[in-house]
């Protein structure tokens, strides 16, 4: 049972740094135990060990993050269509989560004016808002990462713990043919995991060049997915896997 555990705590810290917490949750065991088996992962080399918790070990290759600003350009009348379409989503009254990116940035633009309540931990979807009287906004603690204009770690972990929402809209880097939601940025994937664990309703919000797009690290598969939101243009083998996963395909 105990290298079980290990090797599925190894498999949970591949995708980006995990907390203590969240190991206890997961295989009902003591914090004492978790931060042992912590211990005895990093002394073997297969994990690094950080304040509260773990974390991947450094690699050669560093991550692909491009400015915020330049990944907003591409594709921006698709990713405003499909923001349009995703907004008609929402109803007043709603509290919805809004995931770190730049179609996700698009989407509150399309909120302005709504009374609706906005749990994020993307800033750009802050600085979308932050003049808006109707809508509220609750912004997530966490490590800035500037160049992308959000919030990640293990405060935006434990944050997302503490919410609920109707509805999350997710950003993806891609989806592949096996029906995965991918993502490239490792530091990223565990506050994608806890946004989905903080929602009734996932809404993944992809335009086509996501189709299969990029990114090596799982963050769910279609069958977690309500509703997709893109546009004609997306591979058309992909969508049909979608379909048969039980996801609504909408196509703005």
């Amino acid at each position: 049972m105990r290298y079980a555990r290990h090797r599925a705590i190894v498999d949970e810290v591949k995708g980006g740094a995990v907390s203590v917490q969240s190991l206890v949750d997961r295989f009902g065991v003591s914090s004492a135990t978790i931060r042992r088996d912590l211990t005895e992962l990093a002394h073997a080399g297969v994990v690094r060990r950080v304040h509260g918790g773990a974390a991947p070990l450094p690699s050669s290759e560093p991550e692909v993050d491009r400015p915020y600003d330049e990944v907003a350009d591409d594709a921006a009348i698709e990713k405003q269509a499909i923001a349009r379409r995703a907004a008609h989503l929402v109803r007043d009254g709603d509290t919805v989560l809004l995931d770190i990116g730049t179609t996700t940035g698009a989407l509150a633009r399309e909120l302005r004016g709504r009374a609706v309540t906005v749990i994020t931990p993307s800033l750009a979807v802050l600085d979308e808002l932050r003049s808006d009287p109707t809508t509220d906004v609750i912004v997530l603690g966490g490590l800035l990462r500037r160049r992308y204009h959000s919030l990640v770690g293990l405060l935006t972990e434990d944050a997302l713990r503490q919410v609920h929402a109707t509805t999350v809209f997710l950003g993806t880097s891609g989806v592949d043919a096996n029906g995965w939601v991918l993502d490239t940025t490792s530091v990223e994937v565990p506050t994608k995991r806890g946004l989905l664990q903080a929602a009734d309703r996932v809404v993944l919000l992809a335009d086509h060049s996501k189709f299969p797009g990029q990114g090596s690290i799982r963050v769910c598969g279609l069958d977690s997915v309500s509703v997709l939101v893109t546009t004609d243009l997306a591979d058309h083998r992909i969508l049909e896997t979608a379909r048969t996963r039980g996801t609504e395909v909408l196509l703005a």
